[in-house]
């Protein structure tokens, strides 16, 4: 009885000074305000995109997608990005399936409506794709292929990975860098009516620089005699034939699928239908998924049965274009002319646009 009284009593000792220490130390905190260590870490700054003119349309994306949390995140002898996206593989995080350089690649052209399709076929089960587009080809190609199977996310057997960028089409050395990577690589073309995408890219530069010069001072370099800047992106990106002539060097046509712009618009199931036909996947994607914006004025998914509201794309989309004048459509319109028909006779297909 008499040990068990003395265990007791040392017991008790020691924990009143364990407590005398905890107090004491709440108490230093309290008074001098102190707060947790934390070290300065230093980022990699997000890579910029350089323009040739007010206004330039062909590289007006935004950063890779590792740019906004590349300061915080950084993995010893590895890009800051690789880091970032390697968060969701930190111990103790399952891992299903692997990540895989894409199967297919949505190429181009900006203000075409590459974001829908990529949103519109990225329901389908067997279809995973990177959110954010990669500029891996024309902005980060010194990065390596590692660091850019890293941005892709996981796959389980039997389903394609996919990206999208824009500016691949129109950039000389993305074909090349492609077909060295993988030349079974499936190309995805959204196209456009190019005086309709050149003036859609004009407004949407328009909207965050609001002193640029009027669309007639940069598409022409005199009005009067009907002289178009074709040096300027937004009307270069429309000269589609010319940056087919390129891809052609490096793939077969029958390895590049065109999706219409326009009918991406009016009939979306249609468009989806023979996307999925030719990534070799079965028909999943269909009208069922598919309302009318009267507001937006084109298509939004329906409303998935595990969300609470229809997935339509941001603000960016659907905005009201510039008005132009309908001399300065028509000299345009004619400058394309040309291109158009040869770009019609490359793929075998009448876009109809006049």
């Amino acid at each position: 009885m008499a040990c068990a009284l003395l265990l007791h009593r040392r017991l008790t000792k020691t924990s009143v000074c364990l407590l005398s220490l905890l107090l004491s130390y709440v108490g230093y905190c309290t008074l001098f305000h102190a707060e947790p260590l934390v070290l300065p870490v230093s980022g990699d700054p997000a890579a910029g995109c350089s323009r040739r003119l007010p206004a330039d349309g062909a590289c007006a994306s935004p950063p890779p997608p590792s740019a906004p949390d590349a300061s915080r995140v950084k993995a010893p002898g590895g890009p800051p990005s690789a880091a970032l996206h390697a968060r969701s593989d930190a111990p103790g995080t399952p891992k299903f399936g692997n990540k895989k350089l894409p199967n297919a690649i949505i190429v181009g052209v900006k203000k075409g409506g590459t974001r829908a399709v990529l949103e519109f076929i990225r329901i389908h089960p067997d279809v995973r794709a990177a959110g954010t587009e990669t500029h891996f080809f024309d902005r980060h190609y010194d990065r390596g292929l590692d660091w850019y199977r890293g941005l892709m996310p996981r796959t389980l057997e039997g389903q394609i990975t996919m990206e999208k960028t824009p500016c691949y089409f129109v950039t000389k050395e993305t074909p090349h860098r492609i077909a060295a990577m993988a030349r079974d690589t499936k190309l995805i073309v959204v196209v456009r009516d190019p005086v309709t995408r050149a003036i859609s890219d004009y407004t949407q530069t328009l909207s965050k620089t609001p002193d640029l010069p009027s669309f007639q001072e940069l598409a022409f370099q005199n009005q009067s005699a009907g002289l178009v800047d074709a040096s300027w992106n937004a009307i270069r990106i429309g000269l589609y034939a010319l940056h087919l002539e390129n891809w052609l060097r490096y793939f077969p046509l029958a390895q590049i699928h065109f999706v219409s712009g326009e009918r991406l618009i009016t009939d979306p199931a249609g468009e989806l239908a023979r996307v999925q036909d030719f990534l070799g996947l079965k028909r999943i994607v269909t009208d069922k998924h598919f309302y009318f914006n009267r507001t937006k004025g084109f298509p939004c998914l329906k409303k998935p049965e595990s969300s609470g509201s229809p997935r339509c794309l941001g603000k960016s989309k659907g905005r009201t274009h510039v008005q132009i004048d309908r001399d300065a459509i028509e000299q345009l319109r004619d400058f394309y002319r040309p291109y158009n028909v040869k770009f019609y006779e490359m793929v075998g297909h009448d876009f109809k646009w006049e």
